[in-house]
């Protein structure tokens, strides 16, 4: 086989460059070797540098010693993003599938949390791979929220989060005139020297601890997430909300006349989704009609690029940092009642048996003639006719509950798994004061238009799927055998047998569910086992959705709050005649990975950001119940202590072994138990307890619990568990 011209096919291009390095250099080279053995010509020297350093600086090529360049991956040196734990031990992601490795606290030199490293690999310890931080090739450019303390000689931010796991200090210019005791939001400026404390500078005073607004603030800013719009984007945002549509009517499919509806939190504002159900000869028709977000986000905007960035919304206790501006949001894409509204909309046709037989889309026009809300619907269908208005939707709403019956009881069927977990509800006062803490209650009218968004999902999957074009899918893989086993043994110790194989199906789980469903313990084995799941993500590799059990599956429903939607939406429209066109197909894989890689991170964030703020929400509320009792369920076990639920609240607390005062307790870590050493005590998973709140932590979102009193109970073979909340179904 001839070897490739490298002075040809060159021209800079880094990965020739690197494949030069792999395939030909027996050593580390100089810089002026290396470009001496790729024949690169003196006035193409000083681009060449340039992307020798570039190779530097993302981690493939080292500088060693006398400046000689190697390939990292010849001399035990990774690079990748590495995470900081609250105990300072660092870990270096590396991807599905493999262990993460981890690095000492001494051995992190001057990395932070989420930063890009280069790290040299060291010994096995355990099993694990070890490492030492040898350079940090990229910062995480992360906000660095905490508390301002202005001393005699130099001033200081003491990190919120604590895997920051250093002070940052603040030279006296730098300040912003912050007050000590302050919030503030500090920004990274350098540090080089481990045994010193890194340099920052305070970029926004967000106010004092505990006042009205700093708390959400705090997390915001925490999680860089953006919530004000730059000037430029309201203002294409205002003029594609001007942008006349008349025109559009004509080429669409009207729809204004259909009994169209949409369902959705009493306080919504922005409603993405509409739907109408009638029955035919055949069984029934569903449309599912969506806000036409991509008539007025157009590719290669600003907007665009900014919803992009952005990704999703994120839904905080008392507000939302929205994807796109108000006046599109909330106002000419939200499906308004009695306002006409472009849609893309999916008419879906089902036999009798609820099985779906043909589908079609449309670029429509609707009219809703009626904004229902959750509440108003379940009490139309627990018998009260005046909770909605009209005789036509209430007719509407019977056809609806029919189909959405036979469509959950198909899904189930097939292994479709429902985790019906309780969601935390949050009650808020004017200034954001909690008022109630509480958990959302599931009901039918809510199950409905799930069913109605799982299946035209499902069938805009499909559409592109069988035209042979790529397509964004929402994809989630199976869960991996560790966690499955994992699993396995934890509900052992209620009693439960699980048995885990290789090729584990949805409807094997959804089986194991169903046969505990009325036991004290269903709640927690739900979430044990959601735990075991992997993260859904974006892809443009459809390997179908584990957890729905869909062979296919998309996000088109929400293109107000979801990014991905909105690109399934061009992508969509883009097929003609079963196609995409040459151009666009040329650049649609491209376009799908990016978004995908990019909205599977956003989401993550998001979510992050969501616990975050709930938690900070009950533990303020928790603050003012010091010395009050509660009952609630044992979550969780660690080796010095024990996690409770407490009941109705949705509260999250820690029982620490040292407040258990009537023996000493010890951690039975094959049967996992805390057990008395003398009275043969046990706590374990499941056990229902009553507590009391002994301190609240609101700095570090801590909740500290005392058992009121010990269940007299004693080990020996392991007990089927018992306690917990029933099931609600």
């Amino acid at each position: 086989m001839q070897e490739p011209n490298y002075l040809k096919v060159m021209t800079m291009n880094l990965d020739a460059i690197l494949e030069f390095v792999r395939r030909k250099a027996d050593r580390p080279m100089k810089m002026k070797e290396l470009a001496d053995a790729l024949s690169i010509s003196p006035e193409d020297y000083t681009k060449f540098r340039r992307k020798i350093k570039q190779l530097l600086d993302s981690g493939d090529l080292v500088k060693l010693k006398k400046n000689r360049i190697g390939l990292a991956s010849e001399l035990n040196i990774v690079t990748g993003r590495i995470v900081i734990t609250r105990g300072g031990l660092g870990f270096i992601e590396q991807g599905e599938g493999k262990q993460d490795i981890m690095v000492t606290e001494g051995g992190l030199h001057t990395a932070l949390d989420r930063d890009r490293v280069m790290v040299r690999l060291g010994s096995v310890r355990a099993g694990r791979q070890t490492a030492t931080v040898i350079k940090v090739v990229e910062r995480s450019g992360r906000n660095i929220v905490g508390v301002f303390f202005r001393g005699r000689s130099f001033s200081f931010v003491r990190p919120d989060n604590p895997r920051f796991h250093r002070d940052l200090f603040i030279p006296s210019e730098a300040t912003l005139k912050a007050r000590n005791g302050e919030k503030v939001v500090a920004r990274f400026v350098a540090w080089d020297d481990p045994h010193l404390n890194p340099e920052g500078k305070v970029v926004e005073r967000l106010g004092v601890p505990g006042k009205p607004g700093v708390d959400m603030l705090t997390v915001i800013r925490s999680h860089n997430l953006a919530d004000k719009f730059e000037p430029n984007i309201i203002e294409e945002a205002e003029e594609a909300a001007a942008r006349s549509y008349g025109s559009e009517k004509a080429r669409r499919h009207d729809f204004t006349a259909d009994c169209i509806y949409t369902i959705d939190p009493a306080d919504a504002k922005d409603h993405d989704d509409a739907i109408s159900v009638e029955r035919t000869d055949e069984g029934y028709r569903l449309g599912v009609h969506i806000a036409d977000v991509s008539h007025f986000v157009r590719p290669g905007t600003d907007l665009d690029r900014e919803a992009f960035t952005r990704g999703n919304s994120t839904y905080l206790p008392g507000m939302v940092i929205p994807m796109l501006p108000e006046i599109l949001s909330n106002d000419v894409c939200s499906l308004k009642v009695n306002r006409t509204r472009l849609t893309n909309s999916a008419l879906i046709d089902f036999d009798n048996k609820g099985d779906m037989v043909k589908w079609r889309r449309f670029d429509g026009i609707i009219k809703s003639k009626a904004k229902l809300s959750y509440e108003q619907v379940e009490d139309y269908f627990n018998g009260n006719d005046a909770a909605v208005r009209s005789k036509k939707v209430r007719a509407n709403l019977l056809v609806a509950r029919e189909l959405a019956t036979l469509l959950a009881k198909r899904r189930f069927a097939q292994g479709s798994l429902d985790f019906d977990l309780p969601e935390a509800s949050i009650i808020l006062d004017e200034s954001g004061e909690v008022l109630e803490l509480g958990s959302k209650v599931r009901m039918e009218s809510h199950r409905l238009v799930e069913e109605f968004m799982l299946v035209a999902n499902r069938a805009m999957a499909l559409e592109v799927f069988r035209a042979g074009q790529k397509m964004l899918y929402r994809v989630h893989d199976r869960p991996d055998d560790e966690k499955l086993h994992d699993f396995s043994s934890l509900v052992a110790r209620f009693g439960h047998r699980f048995s885990v194989s290789k090729n584990v199906r949805p409807i094997d789980l959804a089986h194991f569910l169903e046969k505990v469903k009325d036991t004290p313990e269903a709640d927690l084995i739900n979430e044990l086992m959601l735990r075991s799941m992997k993260k859904a993500v974006y892809q443009g590799e459809n390997i179908g959705h584990f957890g729905l059990a869909f062979s296919h599956y998309t996000h088109f429903t929400s293109p107000i709050r979801r990014y991905p939607d909105l690109l399934v939406h061009r992508l969509l429209r883009h097929l003609k005649n079963g196609r995409y066109p040459v151009q666009f197909a040329k650049r649609a894989g491209s376009v799908i990975s990016t978004v995908g890689n990019h909205c599977s991170e956003t989401e993550r964030a998001s979510e992050v950001a969501e616990r975050e703020a709930v938690k900070i929400k009950q533990v303020a509320y928790m603050a003012r119940h010091v010395g009050d009792e509660f009952e609630g369920v044992i979550s969780g076990m660690i080796g010095y202590g024990f996690f409770v639920r407490l009941d109705r609240l949705g509260v999250e607390g820690m029982v620490r072994v040292s407040t258990i005062d009537d023996d000493y307790y010890h951690f039975d870590e094959k049967r996992y138990q805390l057990v008395g050493r003398r009275k043969r005590h046990v706590f374990q998973l499941g056990d229902r307890i009553k507590v009391g709140v002994l301190k609240v932590d609101q700095e570090l979102h801590e909740i500290d619990l005392f058992p009121v009193a010990q269940r007299a109970k004693t080990s020996g073979k392991t007990p089927k568990m018992s306690g917990g909340r029933k099931k609600k179904r």
